[in-house]
């Protein structure tokens, strides 16, 4: 192999109302706005960590990317390193209800504990924490 992927630094997350999803995200999972030029056009992103999310509404013609733009079509985990009793308790501050979970699941580093709940356009959302 010529070359070596060493992490993600960022995903698209196509959605239906960008306002409402990018508040979703900074109140149940506490990322921060972002908004960046790209091409003549403003774009949004929601950082974490050293990573980030594009937001892309839904048939967004000027934003290059895939074919099948569908919100609702994202399945991923985040790792945090709180005790996974703090997440069950702030998604339920929040009124996020737990889709499945607590639950033991093997995550790329080993076993974790898992929680899944959905986003607004019912992306799959897996917060899980490594003991």
């Amino acid at each position: 192999m010529g070359f070596k992927i060493d992490r993600i630094d960022h995903v698209v997350i196509n959605c239906s109302d960008l306002d409402a999803t990018v508040a979703w995200y900074q109140r149940v999972l506490g990322m921060e706005r972002e908004e960046f030029a790209y091409e003549g056009h403003v774009h949004v992103a929601l950082k974490y960590g050293r990573q980030k999310f594009n937001v892309r509404p839904t048939g967004t013609d000027h934003w290059w990317s895939v074919d099948n733009d569908a919100p609702g079509s994202l399945d991923i985990c985040l790792i945090t390193p709180s005790p996974i009793e703090a997440v069950l308790s702030h998604l339920d501050a929040c009124g996020v209800a737990v889709a499945r979970g607590p639950v033991q699941q093997t995550g790329a580093l080993g076993p974790m504990m898992s929680v899944y709940f959905y986003d607004p356009d019912r992306n799959l959302i897996e917060v899980a924490s490594y003991p």
